[in-house]
């Protein structure tokens, strides 16, 4: 299994405060089937500035106290970047770091809005042959409130990526019941811990993929986790064509 957002790396963000840490969750990484993992430390967010080359180098430290210790988890470079209207300019001045270096970009919206450029943003992102992964989605309240927002980017290309928590139902029974809407609306492309510690924020990679058997069976399992293996090597992901998710609808689940 492989993990594409995790906040493994220490003293980078609000995740792994430690060495220490970062080796624990790396375990429960372990135990929970993972053996590969992104690190995705915030990206302009709140006051964490994490520039690619600060994570490659804190990235191979990390593998090499994993292979002193013993624990069979690769850790590969990424980073979440919260959306600004300057991504391209960071990626072309080497700021901005793509998941393991392929085209991918794990883009955060803040929790209660969607930036009005957003859309433009994305088509010149993929223009310059990057293409936008929106990280947890079903958490955002103006997706939640408006889901053809979510519709439109997916239909002009980019990815989204909801999290293994929310599936479980940990943010609650509205965000577990949006996250399964956008998996049947195939608005959703892969799943991922987002986890930042062993305790409250932790990875239920396991728990999530056995939710989805029991709702839609073994081969949905199986496309997001070959997703996830996809996306690190840079090439295309499975995808089908988005669907309307109807307001109605949605309220009734809520």
């Amino acid at each position: 299994m492989i993990d594409i957002h995790c906040h493994i790396l220490p003293n980078t963000d609000d995740g792994a405060q430690s060495l220490s840490d970062s080796l624990n969750m790396a375990r429960m990484a372990v135990d929970q089937g993972i053996r590969k993992i992104v690190a995705t430390p915030h990206h302009l967010n709140n006051s964490y500035e994490n520039p690619k080359h600060s994570i490659i180098e804190r990235v191979k430290e990390l593998n090499e106290a994993l292979r002193i210790e013993k624990i069979e988890l690769e850790v590969l470079p990424g980073q979440e970047v919260r959306i600004h209207g300057e991504m391209l300019q960071g990626y072309e001045r080497g700021e901005i770091l793509p998941v393991n270096h392929t085209p991918y970009i794990l883009v955060e919206f803040p929790s209660n809005h969607v930036p009005r450029y957003t859309e433009k943003l994305f088509y010149d992102l993929q223009v310059n042959g990057l293409i936008p992964v929106i990280v947890h989605p079903e958490r955002n309240q103006e997706i939640i409130e408006n889901p053809d927002l979510l519709y439109r980017f997916v239909k002009k290309g980019a990815l989204t990526q909801i999290t293994a928590a929310s599936v479980c139902g940990d943010f609650g029974k509205k965000i577990r019941n949006f996250s399964l809407q956008l998996v049947e609306a195939n608005q959703t492309h892969l799943i991922a811990s987002d986890a930042h510690n062993i305790k409250n924020r932790s990875f239920k990679m396991s728990e999530a993929f056995e939710v989805i058997e029991k709702k839609y069976g073994i081969d949905a399992v199986f496309l997001f986790q070959e997703n996830a293996e996809l996306l690190i090597e840079g090439k295309y992901v499975y995808k089908e064509d988005p669907e309307h998710i109807k307001k109605k609808k949605l309220f009734k689940l809520f």
